[in-house]
């Protein structure tokens, strides 16, 4: 077990924030490594505030920005001594438990619907971060877990996998849980940019997998309700939230994905690979994909049907119409041709 030494931890939290418009200058995310071409990341950053707050027991510098308008990024920063230890584990865990309480809204803390990662800053580690990696491999495992049990080894080659490398003495692991970042000139802050845009871009998966599953069941409610007072007017309402929540997917993530992987900085784009890889956000992205298909496909369906049977209403009435006009026809030309009196006593 190495020895205690004070170490930064970045806690970051993303939570939902949307709002129409405020009145902070707006930013972008600058500040990648080594991009003599740099394209800003097109995500619409602005700055909330900062502070310094008591979080069990321990200072903590906050850093409040919203991207685009939509969620809330909470950048913590405070040291710790011996943060592998166990001990310090749970009292980490404590000042976390902390933040989210006076940061995030109580009903997205009960919902769920929110972001946090843990992010170990080092500056250096000796005799090379390669080494001081797999020397520490069960303590650095147990960190990024949050975990008090040992891990087996097959667990700790899994946890510690992910890693990019800007020279040779700068290392980044990046996990689902949490990262190490160790960089001898203290240069953190690019990596933790690319951090908040994965959470960012997780929570937003996230959201709209919410959002296409309520309207997965409010669809089933109305029509298990009564299917036949379920007509076109709500079905098209349903679609044109089906169409926002595409271009969601297809405008917002893509573009911010390519301006990401084109930006002519090699380390930020495998960064940024890696994280997509331990952020499952690919298959975030396929999997919202597909529930907004089968939920498009059911809409059409109930559409299809009820157009089906409005065609069979109209062309009933127009048959009707058709018989009435006829019986009409034949009363009218028994009228004029003196039928009627003919008959009468």
């Amino acid at each position: 077990m190495p020895a205690p030494q004070k170490n930064e931890i970045c806690y970051l939290l993303a939570f939902p924030d949307h709002v129409e418009s405020t009145p902070e200058p707006l930013e972008q995310i600058r500040g990648l490594k080594d991009a003599p071409y740099f394209q800003p990341v097109d995500i619409v950053v602005k700055t909330l505030g900062q502070a310094e707050v008591q979080a069990g027991g321990v200072q903590v510098s906050i850093h409040r920005q919203r991207f685009d308008e939509r969620i809330q990024i909470v950048e913590c920063h405070f040291q710790m001594e011996g943060v592998l230890d166990p001990e310090v584990i749970q009292q980490r865990e404590v000042v976390q438990r902390n933040l989210q309480e006076r940061f995030i809204p109580i009903e997205h803390r009960n919902s769920g619907m929110f972001e946090e990662y843990v992010v170990l800053l080092m500056v250096g580690a000796k005799p090379t971060p390669e080494a001081y990696l797999q020397k520490n491999s069960i303590a650095l495992a147990r960190f990024i877990r949050a975990a008090r049990q040992a891990f087996d080894k097959q667990e700790i080659e899994q946890i510690l996998s992910s890693r990019v490398r800007y020279s040779k003495n700068d290392l980044t692991l990046v996990d689902w849980e949490a990262a190490i970042i160790i960089a001898p000139d203290g240069d953190f802050q690019s990596d933790i940019e690319l951090l908040k845009v994965g959470n960012y871009q997780l929570l937003r998966y996230r959201m709209l997998d919410t959002s296409v599953e309520t309207s997965l069941r409010r669809v089933r409610e109305q029509f298990r309700a009564d299917p036949r007072r379920f007509r076109l007017g709500p079905t098209r309402g349903q679609l044109r939230r089906i169409v926002q929540l595409r271009l969601d997917i297809m405008l917002d993530f893509e573009h911010t994905e390519q301006n990401l992987l084109l930006i002519g900085d090699w380390y930020s784009a495998q960064l940024y690979h890696a994280i997509r890889n331990e952020f499952y956000l690919e298959e975030w992205k396929q999997a919202v994909k597909s529930k907004l298909d089968n939920l498009e496909g059911i809409i059409e369906t109930i559409q299809e049907n009820f157009s089906l049977s409005w065609a069979s209403l109209l062309e009933t009435i127009q048959i009707t119409g058709w018989l009435i006009l006829l019986i009409g026809y034949f009363i009218l030309f028994f009228m004029e041709s003196g039928f009627f009196h003919l008959h009468l006593p």
